[in-house]
């Protein structure tokens, strides 16, 4: 396949002027960007798989973290677990130096999804169109708030799907993510491999 970027258009606009010629370097561009990356690239390549030490404890950690959060559930009587926070367990122990896997966006980022979604769902229901602003402010607000942590972005549907009630901010998000934190942070620094959190703020 050859391999070549398009060339990019002069004006950079969202409303360029329409003619052919443009059209044609745009659609050019969009097919070659769809194509992705080369697997020479090493910043692009998939993921290698990771050694089996560093599955164990991702294993490990993530049973521990979740099994921990429903045990507290059932004898606290309290809702602390949502089905967020199983892939919330794929980030802090399955890739636990990522950005988005950092106590200050597991929490930050889960709390300001909750708040976000709550405040459209009391304010304007749960329409689909609701749904997509829920969800479409939350990754804003996480964005300015440099607290992205993308499970969050389900966290906003599950306020929405569920029409939950305000309490839903500290139980079981705040909550929740905070034992779900605490565990990453016993279990994966156990490893001798690994260092969690790479910063608390």
């Amino acid at each position: 396949m050859k391999k070549y970027m398009p060339q990019r258009l002069k004006n950079n606009t969202y409303l360029s002027r329409l003619n052919y010629k443009n059209f044609l370097l745009k659609w050019e561009n969009y097919w070659f960007k769809i194509h992705g990356r080369w697997r020479s690239c090493p910043l692009t390549c998939p993921i290698e798989k990771p050694h089996h030490r560093h599955v164990f404890w991702s294993w490990f950690g993530s049973f521990i973290a979740i099994a921990a959060t429903a045990y507290l559930s059932v004898k606290t009587h309290s809702p602390l677990l949502m089905a967020p926070f199983g892939a919330t367990s794929v980030l802090i122990f399955g890739v636990p130096d990522s950005p988005l896997a950092q106590p200050r966006n597991v929490i930050g980022g889960n709390l300001v999804a909750a708040l976000v979604s709550l405040t459209i769902l009391h304010l304007f229901g749960s329409s689909p169109w609701a749904m997509g602003i829920a969800v479409a402010t939350a990754i804003g607000m996480m964005q300015l708030t440099g607290t992205v942590h993308p499970p969050s972005g389900a966290v906003a549907l599950v306020v929405m799907m569920t029409k939950a009630a305000w309490p839903f901010l500290l139980t079981p998000t705040l909550e929740g993510s905070i034992i779900l934190v605490l565990c990453a942070v016993v279990f994966n620094n156990l490893a001798e491999e690994r260092t969690y959190p790479k910063h608390w703020l």
